[in-house]
């Protein structure tokens, strides 16, 4: 037996504009065809994130958090810049002390989401 997938589930305000969001700006799509009332389910390339309805969520409580490696984190930096997508003041791009060269965005709701490349790897080839 083997684990062989994650997606994690975090709240939302208002499902439109956490679609409008994780759509024009990070470049997500739907999955499926069907509607959930109350529940988003966005996939891009080899990942999936889904989405609760919470209305009642505060932002500045909201500790929902994910961590998204990537294969190329300078060309998804770049293209999050040209998408005007803004970067956590915090979380620039910059390779940390534990070997990750990272970025973080917060989305409408105050999910951050931190993007990596293990830097090692990246020296190596």
């Amino acid at each position: 037996m083997k684990l062989t997938a994650i997606h994690p589930k975090l709240p939302m305000r208002d499902k439109s504009i956490t679609k409008d969001f994780y759509v024009h700006q990070l470049g997500f799509s739907l999955i499926g065809n069907v509607e959930y009332e109350g529940y988003l389910m966005l996939k891009k390339d080899h990942i999936e994130i889904h989405f609760f309805e919470f209305k009642e969520l505060s932002p500045e409580e909201n500790y929902g958090m994910v961590y998204v490696r990537t294969d190329d984190i300078d060309r998804l930096y770049q293209s999050f810049q040209e998408n005007n997508v803004t970067i956590h003041p915090n979380g620039k791009l910059d390779t940390k002390p534990w070997g990750q060269r990272e970025f973080s965005i917060l989305d409408p709701d105050s999910n951050l989401i931190t993007f990596g490349h293990d830097a090692e790897f990246e020296k190596a080839h």
